[in-house]
């Protein structure tokens, strides 16, 4: 693929990003504002967007997500790999602490939540599934920084150093890179009232069978429920559930090479 086509590429995927929560529909003359194209290319982009599914007509000249979106969201809750390995830990971490768990993935220089079990005590609105969280903020977030590569860090750094430091994670590199290795030796993270108001998180790392960090599990609580002395006896309870999940992850690794190995 060509530069000018990677980029066109990039920019019609853009317009997917106009949509939200606070706005659902946009017109074509909004979106042609919003994004800079010109009327011809962002019509040729729509035309695209609407015939895979992933855009709607809704009225004259204005669009909202399409069915496309749907249908691969099911796909993940019913085949995703890390998104069934990840359920049966997070249930049984659920039951035994009586405290909601989220698994959270990194999405671009954010974290996403893809999947929640919810506790009786939790908050209205606490999760979201398919929600975007701060990537520097929130133990589910943090967790999953600590164990970028030196390089991705490095680059995450100098991108934005600004907000690391306004986030109390180091006024320089090696400040920042210290408090990475700090989470990563604890093999947990910890927070208060960082992502949402006085909600205690506690989260772990998921890493694949060759050891890449995929994202984080962990739980989730009002401050009230989760008392400072009991904290490192679920920090333990989040790490070994965050392993179970990993070693079921490479199992399915395993079992997919193994297949393709066969096939071959």
């Amino acid at each position: 693929m060509s530069e000018a086509a990677g980029n066109s590429l990039e920019r019609m995927l853009g317009l997917l990003d106009l949509f939200s929560i606070d706005k659902p529909v946009w017109s074509t003359e909004a979106m042609m504002q919003a994004t800079g194209s010109t009327r011809s290319t962002c019509y040729r982009y729509l035309k695209v967007l609407q015939a895979s599914g992933f855009l709607t007509p809704v009225a004259q000249g204005a669009y909202m997500l399409g069915p496309r979106v749907i249908e691969l969201d099911r796909q993940v809750r019913m085949r995703d790999p890390i998104y069934m390995a990840a359920g049966p830990p997070m249930k049984q971490l659920a039951h035994r602490t009586g405290h909601s768990t989220l698994l959270c993935m990194l999405y671009s220089d954010t974290v996403m939540c893809v999947r929640e079990e919810i506790s009786p005590n939790a908050p209205p609105g606490l999760f979201s599934r398919g929600q975007k969280r701060p990537l520097f903020h929130g133990a589910a977030s943090k967790v999953i920084m600590a164990h970028l590569p030196p390089h991705q860090l490095r680059n995450l750094y100098a991108k934005q150093a600004q907000t690391v430091a306004q986030a109390g994670l180091g006024a320089d590199w090696a400040a920042f890179r210290q408090a990475m290795r700090s989470i990563r030796l604890q093999g947990h993270c910890v927070t208060s009232g960082e992502f949402s108001r006085g909600i205690v998180g506690v989260a772990a790392p998921l890493f694949n069978q060759a050891g890449h960090v995929l994202g984080s599990l962990g739980l989730a609580t009002q401050k009230k429920f989760l008392p400072a002395a009991e904290i490192p006896a679920m920090a333990k309870l989040v790490m070994k559930a965050a392993k179970s999940a990993s070693e079921r992850i490479a199992s399915h690794e395993l079992g997919v090479s193994l297949r393709a190995r066969a096939v071959g």
